[in-house]
Order: structure tokens, then sequence, then C-alpha cells
């Protein structure tokens, strides 16, 4: 067992536990939202089919009104019109045009379209006040082309990914099972929200800020409730959990008498590290239990949200093949000081905003009990060891996607 590593180091030992392949299941295309696709995926179709108009107007031989102006308008014959969904299906020649609105395909014949606003409707006549362009004819495939990838193993269905895919052809897609991630809470002071709060006590939140962050980063949350500090009551319940990708503690994981999850998982299981030199969330612990891999939070809500957050997420990141990354570093200017810690990695909560240049202030109180930081914080500011940031500095900051 490693103890006392560095944030690096633990991060490479979680993703490393990343093994294997999530199951593929195919769904349909209203129940893929949120999923990641598990192969690439070609254009069934050419978009647009044919060549259309991107605007409403006439279209009509370019050639016919290079002249044309508010003072000098030039006077076609409408032959005819083609909505989108029904095609003109004459020819356009010499001296006449067609009405035409956005999307519709433009009539053989013609090589230009006209706006509607550069144009003046005189019966079976149309006044071109200006000269017609081909610039608002989009060509065939100008969007997509038959054959081409234009989404790839890994992504994740956004709404405009989704809307693509179905542009693209598709009914239904093969994406990745969500992976099963396990959160069970310990402590004998732990109560759930709703039941009497005994003297001492403190409701169960850690579960429900985990599952959020769970579903947030795609994965399943199984709620496996509470238990008390008992190893015997620890392991029975850890056995029956059923299958699982990953689980998940909060609690019993630093060097009290009744941090009884560290203790189980060194008997009955194998612990890769325990201890991170980061603030918060000091005591994490990384271990495999039946060949589960398993995340031992700390119990303090903060400490526990921001070691998922460091950990769990890029973890399940990995696990279904994500392309794009579990978190972004940027650069901000400090509106508020920051203090850091003297030898480890402090992850400090902060309000991002920007305001012609990004800037991030302090959501107060530090403390790794305050949830309320992670309520009112949208960003981790990030201090090496023994670096305090004063107003004006700039600091390297982490937005929470899961609040931005």
């Amino acid at each position: 067992m490693r103890t006392g590593i560095s944030v690096e180091e633990a991060l490479e030992l979680v993703l490393a536990e990343a093994k294997g392949e999530l199951p593929v299941e195919e769904v349909p295309l209203k129940e893929a939202f949120g999923r990641v696709l598990a192969e690439d995926l070609v254009s069934l179709v050419n978009h647009p089919d044919q060549d259309d108009t991107a605007v409403d107007g006439y279209a009509c031989w370019q050639e016919d009104t290079l002249g044309a102006s508010r003072e000098n308008p030039v006077r076609l014959r409408v032959i005819g019109e083609s909505p989108a969904g029904r095609p003109f299906a004459g020819k356009v020649g010499k001296g006449e045009a067609v009405a035409v609105y956005t999307g519709a395909p433009i009539p053989e014949g013609a090589d230009a379209v006209i706006q509607v606003e550069d144009t003046q409707r005189e019966g079976d006549y149309v006044l071109l006040l200006a000269p017609a362009s081909p610039k608002d004819i989009r060509p065939r495939g100008d969007d997509l082309k038959r054959g081409e990838v234009y989404l790839r193993r890994g992504d994740l269905l956004t709404p405009g990914r989704l809307g693509l895919a179905a542009a693209m052809g598709y009914a239904r897609l093969k994406v990745f099972r969500r992976p099963r991630v396990g959160i069970l809470s310990t402590g004998d002071e732990v109560v759930e929200p709703g039941e009497p709060l005994p003297f001492g006590g403190v409701y169960n939140s850690n579960a429900y800020s985990l599952l959020g962050l769970v579903e947030e980063a795609g994965g399943e949350a199984v709620l496996l409730g509470k238990v008390e500090d008992q190893p015997e009551k620890v392991l029975e319940t850890l056995e029956a959990a059923g299958h699982l990708d990953l689980l998940l503690t909060s609690g019993g994981v630093s060097m009290g008498d009744y941090d009884v999850v560290r203790k189980v998982l060194e008997e009955s299981g194998e612990v890769v590290f325990w201890r991170v030199r980061q603030q918060p969330g000091k005591p994490l612990l990384l271990a495999r239990l039946r060949g589960v891999p398993v995340l031992g939070l700390p119990g303090n809500p903060v400490s526990s949200m921001v070691s998922f957050f460091l950990y769990g997420r890029p973890f399940l990141f990995r696990l279904q093949r994500r392309t794009d990354p579990p978190y972004r570093s940027l650069t901000a200017k400090a509106l508020t000081p920051f203090k850091g810690a003297s030898d480890r990695k402090a992850f400090r909560r902060g309000v991002l905003s920007f305001e012609g240049e990004l800037l991030v202030r302090t959501t107060g109180n530090q403390s790794s009990g305050v949830l309320r930081s992670m309520a009112l914080g949208n960003a981790l500011v990030v201090l090496p060891p023994g670096r305090d940031v004063g107003e004006g500095e700039m600091v390297e900051v982490i937005p929470l996607t899961f609040v931005l």
C-alpha cells in the first residue's frame, strides 16, 4: 500500500483501475440523450440532398439580374413556387423566376437566389431591386456528406449531437452501458433526511451529493444506504451490493478507532493507496474488493465532493471512453485572497465570473465541513503546496461543470 502520495500520482493510479470495456447496448434515439456513443457514426445521407435555398426569395438566372438596383429594377415573370417539401417540377428559363422558401430545392435552370427583402411583387411578376446571388444557395452535401464520419466513439450525446445523429438518418444508436456506481455511507451519527435528528447526528448529505455527481458524469448511482461503524456490517453490505463498476464509500477512511472502512478493505480487499497530499480530502483511499475498484472518500461533505470530482469523475470518463476531458483548467484573476496549505496542494472553493476577463472570489469559510460552499461555488481554486494567492494575482481554477 502506498501512502502520502501526490495528487498526480493518485489520479494515475485511479485511472489505471478503469480497465476493460463497458457492455454496449442499442437504444432508441429518444432515449440516447446523455449517453456515450460506442461506435463511429457515418452519415447515411447527404444533407441537403440537393442544392437548396438558405433564404426566402426567388430563384432565377443570375445573368438576368446583374444590373438590378432600386433605381433600375429588373422585372421577371414568376412561373411557380417551391416550398420546402414540394419542389418546383419545371425549369427556369431566361426572364423567369420561381418563388422559393428556406430549405426548398433550387429549381432546374436557376443558378442564383435573391432574398425577398430585395424584391417587390407585382401580380405575376417580381421586381428585383438588387442582383441575385449564388451565395444563398446551399450546395448538395454542404452540411453532411453520405459516408463521412461526423460523430465518434466516446462522444457524449449532447442535444446538438443527438440532432446530428437524427439528421444523419439514425433511429437507434449503440451506446455504452452506464457505469453502475454504488454509494455507501458509514457512521453511527449519520441519519437519513426526514428522520428525527438525534443529538450529535448529521443528515446523510454525502449520499445525495455523490448521487448527483455520479449521474452528471454519466454513471448510474446505486444508493446502498448507511451502515453502522461495525466491520462485519460494512463487509456484509459491500458484498451484497451486486455488480458494480465502482464503489464509493463515504467516511470511515481516516485514522480513528471507528474508521472501519479502511480496516475492512485492508483485511478483506487490497488497498492501492491511502492518504493524498491534498486539502481537502487527505484521507482518500483507493482499494479493490472482489475485483471492484473502491474509492474511500472522506466523510466531510466538501472533502467527499472535491475528491470525487478530482478522481471519481475522471475514472467514469475513462471507463466510458469519453472523448471530452473530465474537467478543464483555466487562469483567472483573484478578487479575494486565497490561503494555501504548507505541505499539500489545496483546492479552495470559488465563484468564477467573466467581466471582460475571468475573475474568481472566495465562497467564504473554506472548512471542509461547510457544504454551503459547494452550493455557492462554481470553481475550484488550485494552489500548489506552500502558496498563498493575494488579491489581483493570477491563479489556476477548475470550473465545476456540474454547476456551470
